[in-house]
Order: structure tokens, then C-alpha cells, then sequence
């Protein structure tokens, strides 16, 4: 048995060493760089662009501007493609673009023979604009007086609303109940970056009439798809190649540049590479979307949710990027993790704005609606004065829970369990009875927060996935998936699958690591915490069709019926009493080079997964609140997790205090700066603050483990959940603390201040 054992990472050392080699690992003679032109306006049209000065720098080789690329829109969201056109990703990207939509835009490209020279010529190419006025908000792009940035595809800002009702109530009649309390409120989450520490780099050539990528992605198969869509070439004509990635975290689920470096590889025919310094990065990749949400609850003084309605507006940024996909899933998220006895509305928009686009990030709105409802839950809790964990264990998702919306069952859950360990971690029960009546200038509170999360995307979305084993000559396996790599440690989960199913050691299972679209099977990527779920149904569907061609051809071999025989241990035995039949490594010598029975034995198996499930967890915090300073320091942290089975312990608990650190960042100090014109003034890492290792606490972790029955090794989603409620917990922590509500992130010093104004100025009177 492998799964459940902490089975080292099978690129652990190529990692460690430097062995593994990145996309800038790969060397082409006479590589051509790049520096994009980008717009220093945040709403306008490009009217002239001179060059000249640009193409007279010594070791330019040539620029192109928004005039000159093709003029067919593209989308970019990593998402599988709908053959319904209604739910297409949006096409409203060119290569270049000539009506600019936030500060920071591509306008143009200087390629030279070297970085500097292309950042030299990028600095001459001069731009004239026809500008407009900046609409930076929802509110300010849904006035009737704002510029659609995207008339072509919207008649308005809009991208999509979408609305959906739960019960037959109605929620005005609500108010004319005397017997429940009634509680408003509005919550405002900020825009992140990932901060992977890879930025976003390509490498593209020529070969055989093909124009072949090297990409530092998440979706390989799916940017093929969108580079061919943006040339209006063959899909055919374009391959693409995942060499090891230096983290994405949801930012390289878009396809970024290589459509543009794929055009210019046709133009010039040279190679050339496409880099994104840290600043771009910053300013034109993707971000985490800001979400602003009015909520609207009615609850028994008892704490049973009666009604609630929740309207969320999210700001997309210049384009679509994933469209309305994560506004729609943070609004689910409210709905499903709660019921309530008699009716729920949701309303979500996604608006454009003239801010950097945003897109996929480490949650998936679930982070914004984790910090939108359970601030919004202990705001309920500490109105009637109930425990807030009492409250939620009042109203909680139960199994066998159906939602109305996706049909998702909920086939499994611990969270009741998850409740107890955090509660019990944290000494809950001591500590919430003794904090919360200091009135000093540091005070101590304890708070928390839970979440469920759906594993994948069906069915919102197509789920759907390859493997390919192949029998090496000693009897080892060769692995292959579509499925990427990205620093998560699929790989390395894909060899313990295959050794369980299959009866091989987890050492003679060779991942293959890397994706390449002209050979590798497909898998749609590295996303919605599927992979374990979605690729590992495809990994265990093909090992057990390894399995049954490897005994069928012992039979062969040996004249033993095959269904008496079994693999264990690197042999084939008999089922009965684990008799030596003959070892791997001789099956597979007779398989390859028999004179009289050669058979090349393989399994290629896609898995088409129709189902989803849920997994659960919580956060418990302490914190420590220097009301003077405005400053919270974190004590103490524990995430509980229900994640089904876990497959690697040691791996899982770095996923979890990876997705920590990334709460606490989200939490404490993370945030855009913006000039009025647009332009974002801490896109580095020494003005945009992330924590460091000083500024972390001790992070603990628990899991409390279920089978889930739709899974194919009783496990469900772990990727993205760490992340997703360290932020409410903290600001419920400091609610129990001071009695302040602070409805809005991040939680830093002056945010903090202001909103303690009221307690300064008790403290001084005492």
C-alpha cells in the first residue's frame, strides 16, 4: 500500500540539484528579445505610433505596433471550450491592441538581438492617444455616462449577471416578522497578485512548418488551442511544450504572451523569446478580483438563518480574461456552505473597469466570498450573542446536501469533526470567555472561519482527462499525462496511484514531468483543485487497464488462467496464496523480444468525469492588537482540513501552509496602489509587501480524513482550499478582540487606525 505514505517527491532532487531545467533552461542559437510598448493611459485610442527613432537602435531588429497584427479577437481564460457558442469564453483580445483599456496596455513591440537594445528602442517608440475618461470602478463604469470599453462584444459594461432564488419566500415579506433580527452589511475584498516566482516567459521557433512553444503554463493543451485561435491557423501547426514551471497559482491559467511571441515567430522567422519582468507581471498578467457584496439577512434569535440575499459586484479589470466564472462562483459559495429555512437570492455582475484585467488566482472567488459570508456569519453570531461556532453547526451543509444550482452532492463530510479539532487546538471555549472585556491598548481574541469547495468544475464545465502507460523492457512503467506539474506534486501523487493499482513500486513508476501537446495525452491543466480528482480517475482507469493486458499475456505465457493471477510486489502471483508466476521484469523481456508472442504492451484511457464532490475545512486564529499601532500580530493558526484521503501526508501539509502563508499575506498587508491616473504604484516586490519568513507564525495543520465514494482513491480538492478562510478568521478574531467590525481588506495599519478611533478615544477617557 502507497497511498497514504509520505513517498518523497519524484522531482525532489532534479529540483534541488538544478538539473530541472525551466523554459530560460533551453537554449536556441540566435534568440531573438523582446520589450513591449505598453500604454500610458488608462482609457483611449491610439491614433499615431512613430517608430523611427525605435528601428535606429543599434541591435533592433524590428517593431510592430497594434496596426500591424491581425484584428481577430481571442480569449485567453484556461478554460475547456465550450462547443455551445452561448458559454465561449469572450473573444476580446488582439496581440496588440490599439483601443487601450487600462495603464499599462500593449501597444506595440521593439524584438532586438538583445535585452537591452529592445529596452532601448522601447523606450523611443513615441504614442499619441485619443483619451477618455477613466472608469476605475463598478459603479463608475455601470453610470450611464461611461465609455463600454468592449462594444464589439458588450453594449454596455456588463460582462454578465446572473441571478438565482432558492424557496418559495419572498424576501420583503420577511420584514413584516417581528419575531427576527434583522442585519446588513457590505463587505470588500482587494486585488492580489500571485507572486510566483517564475514570471511569465515563452520561447518559440520554427520546425517542420510548425511553430512550437515553450511556455511556462499551466494549460498547455489549452493554450494550443488560443494561439491557433488568435493566428487563425491549424491547431495542428501549433505545439506547444511545459518544460518544469516555476509556480503560476492560477496567473499561467491564462494564455498571456504566447500568442503574440507564436505571430512573431511567423513574421521573422527566428526564435524568439517573449519575458514579463516582475512589473508587468504586476500590472499586465492577472490579479485577484476586488469583490464588493451588500448583504441582506434575516435569523431567529435562536441563530437559524431565515432568509438572506446577497448582490456582488466584481471589478474585472480591461478584459475578460475567465468572464463571469469567478463572480458566479463566489456567489455560489454563499449558497451552498448555508441553508436556510425558507429562501435565499443572489445577484452577481462582473464589470468591466479601466484596472489590470483579472483572472484565475488560488481560490477561485472562494476566497472573497469565504471573507464576504464568514465575516458576515460572526456579525450575525456576535448580534444575537450566540457562539460563533454554534451558529454555523446550526446552519452548516449536511450530507447528502443536493445544490439546487449544479446538482453537486455532498457525498462526504467531516466538517463537524474539523470544528472540533480547530476548537479544541485553539482552547476555543477558555479563550472565548476570557478575551473580548480587555480595554487596554493590546488586546488578544481568538476567531474562525470554514468553507466547503467543489473538486473540479463539473458541471459547469467540461471535466475530462488522459493517461498513457507504457511496459518498459525491465518491467517498469512508463507514465504519461496531460495533466501538469506545476509545483503541487501531481507527479509524484500519479506514481503512488499507479504502484497502488497496478501492484509495481512506486520507484519503477517514471512520470513523465513535462507536456508536450504533440505527444502528450490530453488533460484540460493545473486547475480547480481537479487533478488528483479528475486526471487521478484517468490514472487509476488506465493502470487497471494496464493490469488486465499485462495478466491476459501472462496467461499466454504460462498457461495460468488470468483471473486467478494478480501483480504484488513487482511479480505476477496467484491470488490465492501469493505464488511466485514470474516476475515483472521477465514478463516484460518475453513481451518485447518473443519470437513467437511479441506484444508492445500499453493502456491509453480517458476518463470522462460526470461527478463532484465537496471537501470541507476551518481556520482557527489568535491574534494580538496593538490598538494604538493598528497592527495585528497572529499568535497562533491551525487549518483543519476534510480533503477525503490523503495520498501523501508530507506533501499535503506543505500544500496547507503554502495556501496559509497566502491567506495571511491576503489578510494582513496585500493590496494595489493606484495613481488617479491608473497607474499602479507598488508593482515590485520591495513596495508591494508580502510576508517573509519573519513575519509568519508557527503554522499548524490537521486533516480529519473520509472515503469519499466518487472518488478514485477516496479523496477529494486540497489545492486551493488552505487559502481560502485564513483571511475571516483573522478579522473575526479581531472582532472578538476590540468589538470592531472591519468589513474590508486588507487589515493593515491604515486601515486599522481609523476604525479604532472610537475605541482611542474610550481608552482615553478611562
Amino acid at each position: 500500500m502507497v497511498i497514504g505514505k509520505n513517498i518523497p517527491r519524484v522531482d525532489a532532487v532534479d529540483k534541488v540539484t538544478g538539473r530541472a531545467r525551466y523554459t530560460q533552461d533551453f537554449a536556441m542559437p540566435g534568440l531573438l528579445r523582446t520589450r513591449l510598448v505598453r500604454s500610458t493611459v488608462a482609457n483611449g485610442l491610439v491614433t499615431s505610433i512613430d517608430t523611427e527613432k525605435a528601428k535606429a537602435v543599434p541591435g533592433v531588429v524590428a517593431v510592430f505596433t497594434c496596426f500591424d497584427v491581425p484584428q481577430h479577437p481571442f480569449p485567453t481564460a484556461g478554460h475547456p471550450w465550450s462547443v455551445d457558442p452561448k458559454h465561449q469564453d469572450i473573444s476580446d483580445r488582439l496581440l496588440l491592441n490599439r483601443r487601450v483599456r487600462y495603464y499599462g496596455d500593449e501597444v506595440a513591440v521593439v524584438v532586438a538581438k538583445d535585452e537591452i537594445s529592445a529596452k532601448r528602442g522601447a523606450a523611443l517608440v513615441h504614442i499619441e492617444y485619443e483619451t477618455y475618461p477613466p472608469v476605475f470602478e463598478p459603479e463608475d463604469a455601470l453610470a450611464p455616462e461611461a465609455t463600454p470599453l468592449h462594444p464589439e462584444v458588450r453594449e454596455n459594461n456588463v460582462i454578465v449577471k446572473s441571478s438565482y432564488k432558492v424557496g418559495d419566500g419572498d424576501f420583503d415579506d420577511l420584514a413584516r416578522e417581528t419575531d427576527l433580527v434583522h442585519v446588513q452589511g457590505t463587505y470588500e475584498t482587494q486585488v492580489v497578485q500571485h507572486c510566483h516566482i517564475e514570471l511569465p516567459v515563452s520561447r518559440a521557433y520554427l520546425e517542420e512548418g510548425k511553430i512550437i512553444i515553450i511556455s511556462s503554463t499551466q494549460i498547455p493543451h489549452i493554450m494550443r488551442r488560443v494561439c491557433a485561435q488568435a493566428l487563425g491557423c491549424d491547431i495542428g501547426k501549433i505545439r506547444i511544450i511545459k518544460p518544469y514551471i516555476g509556480g503560476g497559482f492560477g496567473n499561467k491559467q491564462d494564455v498571456l504572451y504566447e500568442p503574440l511571441n507564436a505571430w512573431l515567430v511567423q513574421q521573422l522567422q527566428r526564435p524568439v523569446e517573449v519575458f514579463i519582468s516582475r512589473e508587468e507581471t504586476f500590472t499586465s498578467t492577472r490579479t485577484r478580483h476586488a469583490i464588493r457584496a451588500h448583504l441582506d439577512t434575516y435569523v431567529r434569535d435562536d441563530g437559524r438563518l431565515i432568509g438572506r440575499r446577497y448582490i456582488g459586484y466584481a471589478n474585472n479589470g480591461g478584459y475578460a480574461s475567465h468572464g463571469h466564472a469567478i463572480s458566479a462562483n463566489c456567489a455560489n459559495e454563499y449558497r451552498m456552505l448555508y441553508q436556510d429555512e425558507q429562501m435565499l437570492e443572489g445577484t452577481a455582475y462582473t464589470i468591466y473597469t479601466n484596472r489590470p484585467a483579472a483572472g484565475a488566482m488560488r481560490g477561485y472567488g472562494i476566497p472573497q466570498a469565504c471573507f464576504i459570508m464568514e465575516s458576515h456569519m460572526d456579525d450575525l453570531a456576535h448580534r444575537i450573542h450566540m457562539d460563533p461556532v454554534a451558529f454555523r453547526r446550526k446552519n452548516m451543509m449536511k450530507l447528502g446536501y443536493v445544490d439546487p444550482g449544479t446538482t453537486i452532492t455532498c457525498h462526504s463530510t467531516k466538517l463537524d469533526e474539523c470544528l472540533d479539532i480547530g476548537m479544541k487546538y485553539i482552547g476555543w471555549t477558555d479563550k472565548r470567555t476570557r478575551y473580548g472585556h480587555d480595554r487596554g491598548v493590546v488586546r488578544r481574541g481568538v476567531g474562525m472561519a470554514m468553507f466547503c469547495y467543489k473538486t473540479g468544475v463539473y458541471p459547469i464545465a467540461l471535466e475530462t482527462a488522459t493517461a498513457r502507460m507504457i511496459l518498459n523492457q525491465d518491467g517498469s512503467i512508463q507514465l504519461q499525462t496531460g495533466a501538469t506539474e506545476i509545483g503541487q506534486g501531481a507527479a509524484t501523487v500519479f506514481a503512488q496511484m499507479t504502484a497502488e493499482t497496478l501492484g509495481i513500486s512506486v520507484e519503477r513508476i517514471h512520470v513523465v514531468q513535462t507536456q508536450d501537446t504533440d505527444t502528450a495525452p490530453f488533460d484540460t491543466g493545473a486547475y480547480a483543485s481537479r487533478q488528483s480528482y479528475v486526471s487521478g480517475m484517468a490514472v487509476k482507469k488506465t493502470a487497471l487497464s494496464m493490469k488486465q493486458k499485462i495478466l491476459a499475456y501472462c496467461e499466454r505465457l504460462t498457461t495460468q488462467p488470468a483471473d486467478t493471477l494478480d501483480i504484488r510486489a513487482d511479480a505476477v502471483v496467484t491470488k490465492a496464496d501469493g505464488a511466485l508466476v514470474v516476475s515483472m521484469e521477465e514478463l516484460a523481456m518475453n513481451a518485447m523480444y518473443s519470437l513467437s508472442d511479441t506484444e508492445h504492451i500499453t493502456a491509453n484511457e480517458t476518463a470522462h468525469c460526470k461527478d463532484n464532490t465537496y471537501s470541507f475545512g476551518a481556520t482557527f486564529a489568535e491574534i494580538e492588537v496593538d490598538i494604538a499601532l493598528g497592527k495585528i500580530k497572529v499568535i497562533d493558526i491551525i487549518n483543519v482540513h476534510d480533503s477525503g484521503i490523503i495520498i501523501n501526508p508530507a506533501m499535503a501539509a506543505g500544500q496547507v501552509h503554502g495556501g496559509m502563508s497566502m491567506g495571511l499575506g491576503y489578510v494582513l498587508g496585500e493590496d494595489y496602489i493606484y495613481d488617479e491616473q491608473g497607474k499602479q504604484l507598488n508593482d515590485n516586490l520591495l513596495y508591494y509587501k508580502i510576508l517573509t519568513a519573519m513575519d509568519h507564525p508557527n503554522l499548524h495543520h490537521a486533516f480529519a480524513e473520509c472515503n469519499d465514494p466518487t472518488a478514485p482513491y477516496g479523496n477529494k480538492s486540497l489545492g486551493e482550499p488552505p487559502t481560502l478562510t485564513v483571511a475571516p478568521a483573522i478579522r473575526n478574531a479581531l472582532l472578538h478582540a476590540t468589538g470592531v467590525a472591519v468589513n474590508s481588506l486588507p487589515l493593515n495599519p491604515q486601515r486599522l487606525v481609523p476604525a479604532f478611533d472610537t475605541l482611542r478615544k474610550e481608552m482615553a477617557h478611562v
